[in-house]
């Protein structure tokens, strides 16, 4: 990721695939306010609360677990169906914050593994790089992870006397490789995590930003046994430079004298430790948002959806115009389709590296992310991921058509320098 900002800081003109941020033409400074009044108003009217009461919400050290899980619960069970008790919620500094609380909590003993898709997201590796936490990689399929694979690698994993702790998965078009995981596979999964023992931590960042309908249920919203954990943002729904995201952790477990409590109030131990509370004000800001969309985030959602849309089939058009079947040297290329989100995989003849991507910035002006940044060891060598969120339709015509006469240029080099040494 250094690279990447490194590489964008020496070629800021370049039209960049690279970050997976939101559009910034739905943010508007006025609605910051907006959202605080809202806010201080529901504490008042709905809430009952004092002025002071409300200072004291909005200035001073806020609960570990958050201020506003009433009103997430309340979307949760609008917006995806799940219901989830206002106590199962802990209110997290950003999604990462939640994934390292989850493993810290879950993962105890040095035969606890935690498997991936793969290819992964690096937030989650990254975290449990630094929890020395094992991680096993499940291959991905065009259709989601491999669930055959999944089942051999438990197996094996049980055979060697380690214990597979949970399995982390984005079941919504993943980051980097914009799959999905169909829904008679979602069932699948939820019965092979029980036989197993096994928890799922399901992390829904894109949910809402589908292409082809109808969206497919949650994980969470399916799940009976109390397996699934539940990660979520509001980085891509609200604004990221709010840093808020939330956990659910509903399962119960048992305390040293016996006690059963949630498995949530674990997380806020740990959450007390690393980061005391997250920012009362980011969290009065997304209350606010809630408040006034009637606690429904995919209604308040409405434009960015079809922006999305429209960006991720900008990009599938570009790409079948700039590299076209009828011609010979990009019968090689090849990409996803996914059904929303905002990735998708290029797949190369040529190796997709830092050399070809220095290339790319320097003289055709187009930035783009190595895939192979994504695999455990060996991976993606061939590939790499276009973001198309952070960009207008005319930005992506362009820069898919840089990228084609980069292409086209180091496969006829290619070519050349074989005729030569043949």
């Amino acid at each position: 990721m250094n690279f990447l900002n490194e590489v964008a800081h020496r070629f800021p003109d370049a039209i960049s695939f690279a970050p997976g941020r939101p559009h910034e033409k739905f943010y508007d400074t006025q609605q910051l306010t907006s959202y605080l009044d809202a806010y201080v108003r529901y504490l008042s009217q709905e809430r009952g609360f004092s002025e002071g009461q409300i200072r004291t919400q909005l200035f001073q050290y806020g609960r570990t677990n958050g201020n506003i899980h009433g009103l997430i619960s309340r979307m949760l069970e609008k917006d995806e169906g799940i219901k989830a008790v206002p106590e199962s919620i802990v209110v997290t500094v950003g999604c990462q914050e939640g994934m390292f609380i989850t493993l810290r909590a879950l993962f105890a003993k040095p035969t606890d593994v935690l498997l991936v898709g793969m290819p992964c997201y690096i937030g989650i590796t990254g975290a449990a790089k630094l929890l020395d936490i094992e991680v096993v990689p499940v291959a991905e399929r065009e259709d989601g992870l491999d669930l055959g694979e999944l089942e051999r690698t438990l197996e094996a994993l049980r055979a060697e006397g380690k214990r597979p702790r949970a399995l982390y998965l984005v079941a919504d078009f993943a980051n980097p490789s914009g799959r999905s995981l169909p829904e008679p596979a979602r069932k699948r999964l939820l019965e092979i995590a029980a036989r197993a023992e096994m928890l799922i931590i399901e992390d829904n960042p894109y949910g809402f930003f589908f292409r082809e309908g109808p969206r497919k249920p949650t994980l969470k919203s399916m799940d009976d046994k109390e397996q699934v954990i539940y990660l979520g943002s509001f980085s891509k729904s609200a604004f990221p430079g709010l840093r808020v995201g939330y956990a659910v952790a509903d399962q119960r477990v048992l305390g040293p004298a016996g006690d059963q409590h949630l498995l949530a109030e674990e997380f806020s131990k740990i959450k007390s430790m690393l980061s005391v509370n997250t920012s009362s004000i980011c969290q009065a800001i997304i209350g606010g948002m809630l408040v006034m969309n009637d606690c429904s985030l995919l209604e308040a959602n409405h434009e960015p959806i079809r922006f999305y849309k429209e960006n991720m089939d900008a990009t599938l058009q570009a790409l079948e115009r700039h590299f076209p079947r009828s011609e010979a040297w990009a019968r090689g290329v090849t990409w996803n389709v996914p059904d929303g989100g905002f990735f998708l995989v290029v797949k190369l003849p040529i190796e997709a590296d830092e050399a070809l991507l220095e290339q790319s910035a320097r003289h055709y002006q187009v930035i783009w992310t190595p895939m192979r940044y994504f695999y455990l060891g060996t991976g993606g060598e061939y590939e790499l991921r276009l973001s198309c969120s952070y960009l207008t339709p005319e930005k992506i015509e362009e820069g898919v058509s840089r990228l084609a006469r980069l292409i086209k240029s180091e496969l006829e080099q290619q070519h050349a320098r074989a005729l030569k040494a043949g």
